[in-house]
């Protein structure tokens, strides 16, 4: 029994994460590249390796004759029958051709082919772990900048956070902690490329099942997410229970749930709606902080038509049309905006009254006592526009 290489193998496996079905394989490789380095060896050879005791040989199929021509090839049947008298001629045998002594090439070149396996094995454990954490979120200590990407350690692999994945209004310092959303991990023959994202929309979703256990639990679901990276996100949810408030769980006590994810995002300001089946409401609570006079849909054109009134019109439309914008990618409806004073001269009218104005002033009400961060102005409300 080779007890020296069983215990090799067992330390290999633990100190490389690598199975021992894949290092003996490795070896079984390594031993027959090292025996074909040999002057006289047969090309037909091969290992065998008990797996159990650790005893291995090299084998090689050897025709049997009367005659021998070809010494690598054939075996007569005078030394057959001394192994096994039942040995016949056209019989094929499996001969042991194990060197005595591997020579010093040998060794050298086993060794590179070990190491090469080993490393192998190794780049194809970590692509597995990671790209099982597709689509997920990972946490890692930026190493270094270069070249406006970021590169994180993650432990066991490097990861890179492009320039395209970068919050514009974040710094990125060298022994940062960070959490990232995993959009990709490629196969290469260096090992797993790791591609990370702090813009991508599955990491505000992904925050949130990490801070809301009612989301987690699957109690209150989180419908959709429109986002523009580091200024303003809007979220939509929805509770299975009646008994549970969607919006008051994923705000927090004190707002602390939704604190924790504004100060991972770098003040990122969200805003969250309770999502509900009939577009008229849900675009009514997409335009949060906004208040709605009525809303007005067309569902063979996803259009829709809200008039709100005259004093919150640049609140509806937000700085820059985002409040308007996000609410379009929120609802995925396309949404046209008016006051209540272009209403009337346009002569449109509101047919569809929403119960949205009530639900929308209740949620604003508990939004203004608990979202975070506070609006720089204290008369805007805390998830309006700058």
């Amino acid at each position: 029994m080779n007890k020296e290489l069983l215990s090799a193998i067992e330390y290999l496996s633990k100190e490389k994460g690598v199975s021992v079905d894949v290092i003996c394989d490795s070896l079984e490789a390594v031993l027959i590249t090292a025996y074909k380095k040999e002057f006289d060896a047969n090309p037909n050879a091969v290992v065998r390796l008990d797996r159990t005791t650790g005893d291995y040989s090299i084998v090689a199929p050897k025709k049997v004759v009367d005659v021998v021509e070809n010494g690598e090839t054939e075996i007569s049947l005078e030394e057959a029958k001394k192994i096994d008298s039942a040995y016949e001629a056209d019989d094929e045998i499996m001969v042991d051709v194990t060197p005595s002594n591997f020579g010093r090439i040998a060794a050298q070149a086993a060794k590179q082919v070990m190491i090469q396996r080993l490393r192998e094995a190794e780049r194809n454990i970590i692509y597995d772990e990671f790209y099982n954490r597709t689509d997920d979120i990972i946490t890692g200590i930026i190493r270094r900048v270069e070249q406006k990407n970021v590169y994180i350690d993650l432990g066991k692999a490097e990861a890179v956070l492009p320039q395209a994945e970068q919050i514009a209004t974040e710094e990125y310092a060298v022994g940062e902690r960070i959490k990232c959303y995993v959009v990709e991990v490629r196969k290469t023959t260096k090992g797993a490329q790791i591609l990370l994202s702090r813009t991508h929309p599955g990491l505000l979703k992904r925050l949130f099942e990490l801070e809301v256990p009612e989301i987690y639990d699957g109690v209150v679901e989180l419908q959709s997410v429109a986002r523009e990276p580091g200024r303003r996100s809007k979220i939509a949810v929805y509770s299975r229970d009646p008994n549970v408030d969607c919006v008051g769980a994923c705000v927090g006590p004190k707002g602390a749930r939704v604190q924790n994810i504004v100060m991972e995002l770098q003040n990122e300001k969200i805003d969250i709606v309770k999502w509900d089946e009939d577009p008229a409401v849900y675009i009514a609570n997409a335009l949060s902080p906004s208040q709605v006079i009525s809303v007005t849909v067309d569902e063979s054109k996803k259009t829709s038509a809200v008039v709100v009134p005259d004093y919150q019109l640049s609140l509806a439309i937000g700085k820059a049309g985002q409040n308007a914008r996000l609410a379009a990618k929120l609802t995925n409806w396309n949404i046209d905006i008016k006051s209540e004073s272009q209403a009337e001269e346009e002569g449109f009218e509101g047919a569809a009254e929403t119960a949205a104005a009530e639900d929308l002033a209740d949620t604003d009400d508990m939004m203004n006592e608990l979202a975070v961060p506070a609006a720089e102005d204290p008369a805007e409300p805390v998830n309006g526009e700058e």
